[in-house]
């Protein structure tokens, strides 16, 4: 086939020929640019045409439009024919700057869209309110093997690197408090600040963390792909609550699997700081437990447990409601997975900011 070629007859009509494909232009896209032509119809000799592609086309349409002109074919073949009117008859769109809207309407647009989820939240913690009465009311529906497999999954699987984490920090907070407490005497303190700091803070706000961003973005990343696959659809039509299928075992196996997670850490966080304790204010391992059962009294531990709990129904509930909202796509999956884990963790620190002022406010 001959390449592409256009030329201007003495009559005002251009004749076409050779193969306007996207093969057959040659430099044609750019040439046409420095042609001129009248506006208005403009007669478009065909007969010499042998073959054309929308690319062709295309690029005769873009010059015809660029100087106001309108096609007229005369002597075309009419599978081209068709071809070209198809194009011209494309709309011809410019690309939508998105609206630019101003500091007050973001800011309204996005209290809007917060309210919206703190009602959908509100909404979701109400139907796991209802699904767990109606648990409690028939404990046979509880599903036990999934609970279990939760429970290896959310808590044992977890261990190591709670462990590793609860053992370090021990380690820093018994290194920086010693570094003070040596230049006035009182090493023994350590123990009461290792001992205060792990069970009462850093050991349930560590094993929170940890899990929120573990656990709770499998939570979200599970229930999401299900809503995407649409099987939580297919669940409703055979009448099988989500709800009562894919949150409650999760909320249970992790206010059951959180607390023991913080005993683990509180235990390693202290042995963390007992050997730093050891290795540079000279305090062994005697020494330091018998402070240690001395001043660590019951209700110290317990309040890091009770504060784990709430924990644990904080990121089952948002890593869950998160999971629900998924919509549509792969990448809505991504982005609630991510949502799940940001929300959860800003939660159990405001969570545990709340226990603090509590706390003080009650002299506990």
């Amino acid at each position: 086939m001959q390449p592409a070629d256009l030329k201007a007859a003495d009559d005002g009509a251009w004749a076409l020929s050779g193969s306007w494909t996207v093969h057959g232009l040659g430099s044609w896209p750019t040439q046409l640019q420095t042609l001129a032509c009248n506006s208005g119809p403009l007669v478009l000799d065909g007969q010499q045409l042998e073959a054309m592609d929308s690319a062709g086309a295309w690029v005769l349409q873009r010059w015809l439009r660029s100087h106001d002109a309108t096609a007229k074919p005369e002597h075309w073949p009419p599978r081209l024919l068709a071809l070209l009117e198809r194009v011209a008859g494309q709309a011809v769109e410019t690309m939508q700057q998105p609206p630019r809207h101003g500091l007050m309407e973001r800011t309204g647009r996005s209290a809007a869209a917060a309210g919206e989820q703190a009602w959908a939240l509100l909404h979701f913690v109400g139907e796991a309110a209802v699904a767990a009465l109606g648990l409690l009311r028939h404990p046979r529906r509880m599903r036990w093997r999934t609970l279990l497999r939760q429970i290896e999954i959310d808590g044992f699987d977890a261990l190591p690197i709670i462990g590793l984490t609860a053992f370090l920090i021990g380690v820093v907070v018994a290194y920086q408090g010693a570094d003070q407490l040596r230049h006035y005497g009182a090493n023994i303190f350590v123990v009461d600040l290792v001992g205060y700091a792990m069970l009462r803070e850093f050991a349930p706000l560590i094993s929170a963390i940890i899990i929120a961003g573990r656990s709770g973005s499998a939570y979200a990343a599970q229930i999401g792909t299900m809503v995407v696959t649409e099987e939580v659809d297919a669940m409703r039509t055979l009448d099988i609550a989500p709800i009562e299928l894919l949150v409650l075992p999760k909320l249970l196996a992790l206010a059951i699997a959180l607390p023991l997670l913080t005993v683990f850490a509180d235990i390693a966080g202290v042995f963390g700081g007992m050997v730093m304790a050891r290795s540079q204010l000279g305090i062994g391992f005697h020494e330091f437990l018998a402070r240690f059962g001395t001043e660590m009294q019951g209700p110290t531990l317990l309040i890091g447990i009770g504060k784990s709990l709430v924990f644990a129904v904080i990121i089952v509930l948002i890593g869950c409601f998160q999971g629900f909202r998924t919509r549509g796509s792969a990448d809505s999956v991504g982005r609630q997975t991510t949502l799940s884990v940001v929300q959860g963790i800003f939660l159990v620190i405001v969570a545990d900011a709340l226990f603090s002022v509590v706390f003080n406010l009650l002299g506990i």
